[in-house]
């Protein structure tokens, strides 16, 4: 058959996302990827370089996804299928552009893990993530902002006269567009992606990307990878060089064979041909290669603990396999960040695809042999040449218009176009996808001014970048444009400036709480405990003055300061304060799983351990519990001396 590219629905279990939190994130990052600057200074100097360079310090001015809970019913997502005689790939546009399936005909196989049921955890940088698949991770080190965003979809001339899907969006955290084109030349086993970032800045801009390739686990799966040598990381938040694939007596290649979550970056040498395959015991699997822009590779496993393991149930459901995830990125690790130049682009091309190798040479203890066996075997089903071929005819097809729309991403492309006057062949920003949000923020541009706010309704999102804090301090100081000024004043590091422009919002401005809401925050990160608590416990009680339950604007904000009123108030010791910010909180609200910890914290406080064991014995589950997190573990421990229950060991590293 020749390749075709369809419209579909693909039903599964899934947990709403739920709205939007409506309080920018001011807060540091809590990502897990970091080691202290003192420890690069045994690193390999661009590396080390690479990892200072410009990291986030918040995730502005994208919004934080975290309204999901555990509830999953039948859902219809939208997909797209490309499909030839060989190959069937499955992709969720409105999920970050996800290849949720890559069917193998022939065989039957399904090379990717997929995942049975949508359920968002916190794993990316601004919440709701979801495990399976295929991802492309942009923005910076963790899982990218768009995990369980739209992107725009649309039909495209592929290289060899058929079709192929291109995805595109605007990347917020760095400012960057980006495009990922893919195609199914017919005849072909191999799933061509090529992918684009470009700068059309008149600054250098940090860019982070890494391909998440989600495949199954077993007892007898192994990863391979052209390298002898790997860089360690784990949650103990270290980066050491170790030898593959044999480190501390256990052969890290298995990935159930360690006993906690950890990276494996491979030290892939210069020259030498980019790939990494995951193959089972009978020598078949998923290989991946690239040309040669993307040089790292990577293995991430859970481990056979049990920490990891009840993550793999968290994300999915019980009964259901595992995974392990190898990747490919555009450095060594996912701690470092590339500079791009003004005006400059970065392009390359992906393959994903079948791969059958001999299971004694797979498996044997040769590591050497194991390796140049899955490359030979590469090299038969797709030669590194045919890769630079590919390549280069994709890039004669990067610029061109796409045709038939699939699927409409976000308006915030179409306004930094529109701003900033790009041009961006081949990834147009259509002024008809300007929405809601990005209606005030038009409005500053074209007239210099906000529309008048409704007190009624949150503000909406803020905007950081300099050329948006530059209109901000031109506009009428008006108390909107003072609360939006003083964030992305936060987010430039000018924290003072920060402060006094809310405090003059505050004076006049007709819903109170925002303001006190971002000054309380301020106060917290200068460790102003009482004043945070104070400002904080205002902010909520303003906000319930004008109390609207069934409003799921309201809600969302109840939700979102209520947990941020109850964790100042119990940090500064107040926990009549807290109680009271309990007592206020709508009931559905205070059944969620992240109040009945708080609940288990405030009982502590209001030193009735029993009841806060009661909590713990009665059941509850946490539905936006953070990747690393240790929350349970240590409010357990202030309970009891009892080992912690399974069903609350999320320990993703040893005991200190």
């Amino acid at each position: 058959m020749a390749t075709t590219v369809r419209r579909a629905v693909l039903t599964l279990p899934a947990a709403p996302l739920g709205p939007e939190n409506p309080l920018p994130a001011l807060r540091p990052l809590d990502e897990m990827h970091v080691i202290d600057e003192r420890d690069r200074a045994a690193l390999p100097r661009d590396m080390a370089r690479q990892i200072g360079y410009r990291p986030l310090t918040t995730v502005l001015p994208v919004r934080v996804l975290d309204g999901y809970g555990r509830e999953r019913t039948a859902t219809g997502l939208d997909a797209i299928v490309i499909e030839n005689d060989r190959l069937r790939a499955t992709v969720l546009p409105g999920l970050g552009g996800r290849v949720h399936s890559l069917h193998h005909k022939p065989t039957g196989r399904e090379l990717l893990y997929t995942n049975p049921v949508f359920q968002p955890a916190d794993f990316a940088l601004n919440g709701a993530w979801f495990s399976g698949g295929i991802e492309w991770n942009i923005g910076a080190t963790g899982h990218t902002t768009l995990s369980c965003a739209p992107l725009h979809a649309a039909r495209v001339p592929a290289p060899d006269g058929g079709e192929m899907v291109r995805l595109w969006e605007w990347e917020r955290l760095r400012d960057l567009p980006f495009q990922v084109d893919l195609w199914l030349p017919e005849d072909s086993d191999f799933l061509h992606v090529g992918v684009r970032i470009r700068n059309p800045h008149e600054h250098t801009a940090p860019v982070y990307w890494w391909s998440n390739i989600a495949v199954p686990e077993g007892e007898r799966t192994r990863v391979l990878a052209p390298a002898d040598e790997a860089w360690h990381f784990g949650y103990e938040r270290t980066l050491s060089r170790v030898p593959v694939p044999v480190s501390g007596s256990v052969d890290r290649t298995y990935p159930l064979r360690g006993d906690f979550p950890a990276d494996y970056f491979y030290e892939v040498p210069d020259g030498a041909r980019r790939w990494i395959a995951s193959l089972d015991e009978d020598g078949h699997g998923l290989v991946q290669t690239s040309t040669d822009l993307l040089r790292g590779r990577k293995l991430f496993l859970w481990g056979g603990g049990a920490g990891g393991r009840r993550w793999q149930e968290w994300l999915t459901e019980p009964g259901t396999g595992g995974y392990a995830e190898i990747q490919a990125g555009l450095a060594r690790t996912q701690l470092e960040h590339v500079p791009l130049e003004p005006g400059a682009e970065f392009s390359w091309l992906e393959s994903y695809g079948p791969l059958s190798a001999d299971p004694r040479a797979v498996h044997g203890e040769d590591w050497a042999a194991a390796r140049a066996e899955a490359e030979q075997r590469l090299a038969e089903a797709l030669p590194r040449t045919d890769v630079e071929a590919a390549y280069t005819a994709w890039r004669r097809c990067a610029d061109t218009e796409p045709g038939e729309s699939l699927a409409t991403g976000s308006g915030w492309g179409a306004l930094e176009v529109r701003r900033g006057k790009y041009e961006l062949p081949g990834t147009p920003f259509a002024d008809s996808t300007l929405g809601e949000q990005q209606r005030p923020w038009l409005e500053l541009l074209d007239h210099g001014t906000f529309p008048a706010p409704d007190p009624a309704v949150p503000p909406g999102p803020s905007l950081v970048s300099p050329h948006w804090r530059d209109m901000l301090e031109t506009a009428p100081a008006e108390p909107l444009t003072e609360y939006h000024l003083g964030v992305a004043q936060w987010q430039a590091g000018d924290r003072a400036q920060a402060v006094r422009s809310w405090e003059r919002g505050l004076a006049l401005a007709p819903s109170r709480w925002p303001l006190l809401r971002c000054l309380a925050v301020a106060a917290g990160e200068g460790r102003q405990w009482d004043r945070a608590a104070d400002l904080c416990g205002e902010a909520f009680d303003e906000l319930c003055a004008d109390r609207r339950d069934e409003d799921e604007a309201w809600t969302a904000a109840a939700v979102a300061l209520g947990r941020e009123a109850m964790e100042a108030l119990l940090r500064a010791g107040r926990p009549e304060a807290v109680r009271a910010v309990w007592a206020a909180l709508p009931p559905a609200v205070r059944q969620r799983g992240r109040f009945r910890l708080l609940e288990a914290r405030l009982l502590i406080a209001e030193g009735d351990r029993a009841a806060a064991r009661a909590v713990f014995d009665e059941g509850f589950e946490v539905a936006d519990l953070r990747e690393g997190a240790e929350i349970l573990d240590e409010v357990w421990a202030r309970i009891t001396d009892e080992p912690l229950p399974d069903m609350y060991n999320y320990r993703m590293r040893p005991r200190s």
